[in-house]
């Protein structure tokens, strides 16, 4: 079964269970891949839609950083709470020795040397990662591993 039919079958299922925070996050996640859908006019896939739920997570967490900054408690708490239920549907996250044996050979594979080979590795990398880490995590190891 594909993500979004994951994520549409667990919204039914927040509904009859009254599950409000669970129904309120997964009816935004439906909006915004109906939205992109309409926009491209065509069907997103699982890559897609995992890179979707990402950018979700990665507006959460800012928003919770300026809850906390905010002292407001109450706002923090819903916001890592969404960020809990976009988490259940995602990949079980790369561990940071995984992805830096990963980066390693791409680096080998492409032959980069230095900082401006970036974009090759990037693009090597992206592929077998899969939504496993976030973007600016495989940037800063890549940007690392390329100045040594």
């Amino acid at each position: 079964m594909d993500i979004k039919t994951q994520v549409n079958e667990s919204l039914k299922e927040a509904m009859k269970t009254n599950d409000d925070l669970r129904r309120r996050t997964l009816r935004m996640v439906m909006a915004a891949i109906k939205q992109v859908e309409v926009d491209k006019r065509a069907a997103l896939d699982d890559a897609a839609v995992m890179a979707l739920m990402q950018k979700e997570i990665k507006n959460r967490r800012e928003a919770l950083n300026e809850a906390q900054k905010a002292n407001r408690a109450d706002l923090a708490a819903d916001n890592e709470a969404e960020i809990a239920v976009l988490e259940s549907f995602l990949p079980k996250a790369m561990p940071a020795e995984e992805l830096r044996a990963l980066v390693q050979a791409a680096i080998a594979e492409t032959g980069a040397a230095a900082p401006s080979d970036m974009g090759k590795v990037m693009k090597a990398v992206m592929g077998r990662v899969a939504g496993r880490a976030p973007n600016d995590m495989i940037s800063a190891t890549v940007r690392e591993l390329l100045q040594k």
